[in-house]
């Protein structure tokens, strides 16, 4: 069917439902009313009447409410749905005066209703209302699609994401998971006297991560302004004045880069910092927290994610990235300590840097290629290049290097810690070092520094390991979803115009 086609007969059908709506109004019927008094869910009877015997009846009336999925025998058996689940209805003229079982004719899939009635199980067993009067509290104009899992455009169903509720339990489920993994992790952290903070979504300078920013304007302060890309430089602003000596923020990030099933321009992500502490901490409290939020929404720690079985047990497994690299592609890049040198050994390999990129930079490029892909149950990489990770203290025993690490599982970037640096100096420095790289073309480094964040270092932040957590990758992980678009309820999505 072409889409003129598809357009005029969706346009037929509303038109039907827009007179049904004018005929209701003619009876004398609101069908937009203010309030239902409900008394009871689905999932409620279901619960409370799950002895009652085939055929048997409670005398109890209740008051019930949802959307009308399916109309049998003139709208005599009709499914209802709730946010708790499904109940069917039993609508009889011998139950019904004359003039409500008229208005069925009225009635679409797809209509909010009220009901009253009392609980009986059909002799077949299926748990009914037996309805003794109902209400229309919302007619619906357009058609439910009657077939949701056959399209083809997958998009639409992101688009809209409402319909996609509507017509798939498991959609709902997968966000309802969605709040319940992010409140066990809220819950987690405050448990252990962890304090929940704010800090600015609109910034004067992007900084904390390396990412291009949103760029927006501030007219009354004829000022340039960016949506964050990261919270870190605040958090610690908060950890110097000693707000506490643990915080966290479950924020929203946003960084103007490509759409991919992992990445979504805006993102929600964890981040956490606690005082006297290091990396070795960090990945404690990584993998006791995942495992602790898979144990209390899923009722275990071994989880199955498209097809592959994933153990989130802890201890996890740590191995230096450079470890990782050798034991993946046999190259020991400690042993070429130039730039030049490593990206020839990488170029062997079929890793091709681009001139002028840092040993730490080649080191990360083969990590990305080669070992990444192999990462399925969950693992600490840490040790990471100094030049790669300007945020992170360094390496107490090894200068190249820094204290930090990211947790892989399904080879998937989850968490990323460090030992924060807290050398005031030695942050100018490598804040300087990222400017230098911008003139040289990478443009996800800052456009400038931001100096009040070192100002606030020089007045002092107590040694710390700070954390952050992925929770949209995390949620697909836990909610088996192939896609990041599939547990974030509207995705960004390019516009379309044929308004189907």
């Amino acid at each position: 069917m072409s889409q003129k086609s598809t357009q005029s007969s969706l346009d037929n059908l509303r038109n039907t439902r827009i007179q049904k709506l004018n005929d209701l109004i003619d009876n004398g019927i609101n069908p937009y009313p203010y309030t239902f008094d409900r008394t009871a869910c689905a999932g409620e009877l279901h619960e409370k009447y799950a002895e009652l015997e085939p055929g048997s009846e409670d005398s109890k009336v209740y008051n019930v409410s949802g959307r009308i999925m399916a109309m049998r025998n003139n709208g005599m058996f009709v499914d209802l749905v709730d946010s708790s689940g499904k109940i069917q209805l039993f609508i009889h003229k011998d139950h019904v005066n004359e003039d409500k079982i008229k208005l069925l004719k009225l009635l679409d899939v797809g209509d909010i209703l009220g009901v009253y009635g009392a609980v009986r199980r059909t002799p077949r067993g299926e748990l009914s209302i037996k309805v003794s009067d109902f209400k229309i509290l919302s007619k619906s104009l357009l058609p439910l699609p009657e077939k949701w899992h056959g399209l083809t455009d997958t998009e639409t169903r992101y688009r809209q994401r409402y319909i996609d509720m509507i017509m798939n339990p498991e959609v709902r489920e997968t966000f309802l998971k969605r709040s319940k993994i992010i409140s066990e992790t809220r819950n987690y952290l405050i448990q252990r006297g962890f304090l929940e903070v704010e800090t600015p979504m609109l910034q004067p300078q992007a900084g904390g991560a390396s990412a291009r920013p949103f760029v927006t304007y501030h007219n009354t302060l004829d000022m340039q302004m960016y949506l964050r890309i990261a919270p870190e430089l605040y958090l610690k602003r908060l950890l110097v004045g000693g707000l506490s000596e643990k915080i966290f923020e479950i924020n929203r990030n946003f960084r103007n880069e490509g759409i991919s099933p992992k990445h979504n321009p805006e993102f929600t992500m964890l981040e956490l910092y606690q005082a006297y502490v290091d990396y070795n901490e960090m990945m404690v409290l990584t993998e006791n927290l995942v495992s602790a939020i898979a144990q209390n929404v899923l009722g275990t720690m071994e989880i199955e994610y498209q097809g592959k079985k994933i153990n989130l047990k802890p201890p996890w497994q740590r191995i230096t990235m450079i470890g990782a690299v050798k034991k993946f592609t046999n190259i020991d890049f400690s042993q070429f300590l130039s730039a030049p040198e490593a990206a020839e050994e990488a170029k062997k390999i079929g890793v091709n840097p681009q001139e002028g990129d840092s040993w730490g930079s080649i080191i990360d490029q083969v990590f990305e290629i080669k070992v990444e892909p192999h990462l399925i149950q969950p693992v600490h990489i840490i040790d990471y290049p100094r030049d790669i990770s300007p945020l992170a203290k360094p390496h107490r025993d090894d200068s190249r290097l820094v204290e930090r690490f990211e947790t892989r599982i399904n080879g998937w970037e989850i968490a990323n810690a460090f030992s924060e640096l807290t050398d005031p100096i030695d942050q100018r420095r490598r804040l300087e070092n990222q400017i230098n790289s911008r003139r040289e073309g990478d443009f996800e480094t800052p456009v400038e520094i931001d100096e009040d964040f070192l100002k606030a270092l020089e007045y002092g932040m107590p040694p710390a390991g700070g954390l952050g957590i992925g929770i949209d990758r995390l949620i697909m992980l836990l909610t088996d979803s192939a896609s990041i678009r599939d547990v974030i309820s509207f995705p960004t999505l390019k516009p379309r115009h044929d308004n189907l």
